[in-house]
């Protein structure tokens, strides 16, 4: 069968799908994807496999793709993160017969992406500008045309939109791309209810569009409702009954569905980070439930839900992330992560993670101006010892030390200390005698005892070589 491009593959073999769960890593498992495709999602994604690992480590391939083979589970793509070519066709040749399609992960942002030489920043070798032109995008999703993309997903942010940085996606970047290629494009961004998806087909022309974060805190997204949390938090639960999954990734779902709840019940939120069984967690989630029942029970007729949310917060809802502050988006590309997170830190209230360690030690402080100084080392600036004889670093001090044979007893280097040791034991050995020869009585002398140890090795061992003098 001769193998289907661009729009007869996504019309035949994705069903021409428009709802899509995209690729998220440790989310995008087997019974997210279920729970998703019940409430109207009708193609899903892998989460992000590594193309590498995914070749050489069979457990990697079963416990990743192999043993969460499933009929309802179709159409599927999976996705790969890969630098090298024929790394990559290993991969998904390996795959291709438990999915409908492979995907390359060209969008991923994060710092490990960086690290690895992979997803948004294998852009780099094609010397993106740090803000892409529309023009430049277009030529971009045109050269992976001609490369033979069959369908493409257009994110509409640039790999410094992230974090805090996040911002809006751009539909007139995605808009430009669908129209300037022959081939299917997905779009993904700001998609946080049914109206979105329409308006942004609506408004870009794409075939479908994928769902991250709106997915994760409500599910039923693509059927336009927006159910109890528990509802879908129960349905969820008995599918990893079904098809189990690691548990940190079945606490990082219920933090999503219950997130609204949990900025209200506060306390839970400990209980479900320690809980270490599925049905420990269930417990919460069952408890969580009981409250939200409590809340309803005093809920005032004509009551408005706090906070600036559409719905009450045992509700099914978009999360809404916090972007930097109005007056610095002409400095984004400029504004770097750290910089806000130091701004924020101005601020008295305190991180969610520094919530968390203040929790554990009430006694911490975060005040910069209560932290400790150090002296720093006179050649790389680390903290120095506060006993070295040199004033460096353990690291410095050890190169310099070995360097002059000297001792620093505040570091435990003692390199001159040991080299006198050594000499004065070689000086107080005894001179080796030249040996006798054996008399003809002896023919087991002291030479024949010599010439074997020295063929046999000190501890007996073959020797390396051993040559036949007779």
């Amino acid at each position: 069968m001769p193998k289907l491009q661009g729009f007869e593959f996504w019309s035949r073999t994705l069903g021409g799908a428009r709802h899509v769960v995209a690729p998220m890593v440790d989310q995008s498992e087997l019974a997210w994807r279920l729970l998703s495709r019940r409430h109207g999602a009708q193609l899903c994604y892998t989460p992000m496999l590594h193309a590498q690992v995914f070749v050489r480590d069979a457990n990697y391939r079963k416990e990743n793709l192999y043993c969460e083979v499933c009929p309802e589970d179709r159409p599927l793509i999976v996705q790969f993160c890969a630098n090298d070519p024929e790394v990559f066709v290993q991969a998904a040749l390996l795959a291709q017969d438990y999915c409908d399609a492979i995907d390359l992960n060209l969008g991923c942002p994060q710092m490990i992406a960086k690290r690895g030489h992979y997803g948004a920043f294998l852009q780099e070798e094609w010397d993106l500008l740090q803000r892409m032109k529309i023009d430049k995008t277009v030529r971009y999703a045109q050269m992976l045309e001609k490369a033979g993309c069959q369908l493409l997903t257009v994110h509409g942010r640039t790999k410094e939109q992230k974090g805090l940085l996040s911002g809006t996606a751009s539909w007139e970047h995605i808009k430009a791309v669908q129209k300037a290629v022959a081939i299917p494009v997905f779009a993904n961004g700001n998609i946080q209810c049914l109206r979105d998806v329409e308006r942004c087909i609506q408004d870009t022309g794409v075939q479908g569009v994928m769902s991250a974060e709106g997915n994760l805190h409500n599910p039923a997204l693509f059927e336009g409702r927006s159910p109890a949390v528990w509802e879908l938090a129960e349905e969820y639960l008995d599918l990893v009954r079904q098809h189990p999954c690691p548990l940190s990734y079945v606490r990082a779902h219920l933090f999503k569905l219950w997130y609204h709840t949990l900025q209200v019940h506060q306390q839970l939120r400990e209980e479900l980070a320690k809980v270490k069984t599925l049905e420990g967690i269930a417990a919460v989630s069952q408890e969580l439930k009981l409250r939200c029942e409590e809340d309803m029970s005093r809920q005032k007729e004509g009551e408005e839900p706090s906070g600036g949310v559409p719905f009450f917060h045992w509700v099914c809802q978009p999360y809404f992330r916090a972007g930097p502050k109005e007056g610095s988006k002409e400095n984004m590309g400029a504004c770097s992560k750290r910089a806000l997170e130091e701004e924020e830190g101005s601020m008295d209230i305190l991180s969610k993670n520094k919530q968390k360690k203040q929790l554990r030690n009430p006694h911490k402080t975060f005040d910069p101006s209560l932290k400790p100084k150090y002296a720093k080392c006179d050649q790389c600036g680390n903290p120095k010892g506060n006993r070295c004889v040199f004033n460096l670093c353990r690291g410095c001090c050890k190169k310099r030390a070995l360097r002059e044979t000297a001792d620093c007893p505040g570091h435990g280097l003692l390199f001159k200390t040991k080299l006198e040791k050594s000499l004065a034991w070689k000086g107080a050995q005894p001179q080796l005698q030249e040996p006798q020869e054996a008399g003809p009585r002896d023919p087991g002398g002291f030479p024949e005892v010599m010439s074997n140890a020295l063929a046999c090795g000190a501890d007996g061992a073959p020797p390396v070589h051993v040559q036949d003098c007779c």
